[in-house]
């Protein structure tokens, strides 16, 4: 099934604000903001990324810098990097190859990224200056690029969970993310409590990139005891409204450390797109 540029524009923005009705302990949802940003930075953020994000037009590295100058330009700060790294190339991939399952042409698009790809993504990086980006020997993003997106995201994988994605076909996301939404989803009915039992699995499995980035793995123990505690509680619960007042405890333990979970918050939005693409094309 072929989806226009606005259906695709509409599940984009419709993922993002589901992300943000879900209560991620640590990160900025409606239910607490926080990091200096608030709850209209991200709905601005989305809206104005949605076109470039979508544009047909667009490569794949012109997908993602367009989609970051627009959010540069609206809300002056880095609020959806990793969003839209994630998003670009399952988005391209709907586009580029819309009679096969989403996984394998989400593969094809990987595999054939180019070095003007990783010119433009390197741009919007540069532009996006994420909290903790530093320099490499190697594709450093302040330099013009010689190797092919993915083959800059292989350098950077082992210290990024984004860029791993994107050496994995986004393993993470289609073997865990989309499994774990997809039986929340069936069991409560809420997509906003579905994005929680997703952020909570993929936080209570790996280190997040972002905390690390910023701290080392200095936290990252007690991130991972936490949240395996909130999926142990969410499996195990027919109400999830009975643990909103874990969700402010462990809310306020990690924003008074300084900790924000922001990739495991990315990779809920791109787990959340991903359900809703295969969603429609299977329509």
């Amino acid at each position: 099934m072929n989806l226009t540029q606005d259906k695709l524009a509409a599940l984009y923005r419709e993922a993002c604000e589901v992300e943000l009705q879900a209560f991620k302990p640590g990160n900025v949802s409606i239910y607490s903001e926080g990091h200096n940003m608030t709850v209209e930075d991200f709905r601005r953020s989305a809206e104005v990324s949605a076109l470039p994000l979508c544009d047909v037009n667009y490569s794949l590295g012109e997908k993602i810098f367009y989609a970051i100058k627009a959010t540069r330009d609206a809300v002056g700060c880095n609020t959806n990097l990793g969003i839209i790294l994630l998003c670009a190339p399952l988005i391209q991939a709907v586009q580029t190859f819309p009679d096969l399952a989403l996984r394998v042409a989400l593969a094809n698009i990987l595999e054939n990224t180019t070095i003007n790809d990783a010119m433009w993504t390197f741009q919007a990086i540069s532009l996006a200056s994420p909290a903790g980006l530093g320099e490499v020997s190697n594709a450093d993003v302040n330099q013009n690029a010689t190797i092919t997106l993915q083959a800059a995201m292989q350098l950077a994988c082992d210290k990024d969970r984004v860029a791993l994605q994107y050496v994995t076909d986004y393993k993470d996301i289609f073997d865990l993310g989309v499994f774990r939404y997809n039986h929340a989803f069936n069991r409560w009915g809420e997509q906003s409590w579905a994005a929680v039992a997703v952020y909570a699995d993929l936080l209570s499995q790996f280190p997040d990139s972002h905390i690390e980035r910023k701290f080392g793995s200095r936290y990252s123990a007690r991130v991972a005891t936490m949240m395996g505690q909130l999926s142990d509680r969410l499996q195990n619960i027919d109400d999830p409204e009975q643990v909103k007042p874990l969700l402010h405890q462990m809310d306020s333990e990690l924003k008074s450390h300084g900790l924000n979970p922001g990739t495991s918050a990315d990779l809920t939005v791109a787990t959340v797109l991903t359900v809703f693409l295969e969603c429609s094309l299977c329509a």
